[in-house]
């Protein structure tokens, strides 16, 4: 019987010491798990934030966008409404009279069919820069080859070919 006394004074120790270990892991399960809820809470909190400002900054960007679509839609009306205004239907047909003008004085011999030809691009290009093919500023300041009639040959004689 001496042998079972320590044997259940064993058991007993081991069963303490077990219980013991049982409650010390089950505390810090609950404590981590506690701290888990906690940063959770803290994520859940954060993703909401962040949620609101971005919808707030979704919302801006559409205001703006829909403020620059009507701002858009204005310069259009005004544009086309420029364009439209006494005058300038005049001196844009200067201006393609001028173009056709200086392609005439660079080939002279066949006037005519030349003029209308001179004409017709020029007015091409202009109806390429009233739609914006091509840049504003080259029809308002147009590249002009300046060119002489030589009395001698009866030709053109451009500006470029003088100089050599």
């Amino acid at each position: 019987m001496h042998n079972y006394h320590y044997l259940l004074i064993g058991l007993g120790i081991g069963l303490i010491i077990a219980l013991v270990v049982y409650f010390w892991q089950l505390t810090s399960r609950k404590k981590k798990e506690k701290n888990h809820q906690e940063e959770i809470k803290a994520l859940k909190n954060s993703l909401l934030e962040k949620m609101e400002i971005e919808a707030s900054g979704i919302e801006k960007l559409k205001s703006e966008n829909e403020e620059l679509k009507r701002q858009n839609e204005n310069l259009r009306i005004t544009n086309a409404a420029l364009v439209q205004k006494p005058g300038r239907a005049e001196i844009q047909r200067l201006s393609v009279y001028q173009a056709a003008i200086d392609k005439l004085i660079i080939s002279s011999p066949g006037f005519g069919p030349a003029w209308q030809t001179a004409l017709n691009e020029a007015e091409q290009v202009a109806e390429e820069v009233g739609n914006g093919a091509k840049s504003f500023f080259r029809k308002i300041f147009p590249k002009k080859n300046v060119s002489i009639i030589d009395s001698t040959t009866n030709k053109a004689i451009s500006s470029d070919q003088e100089e050599k």
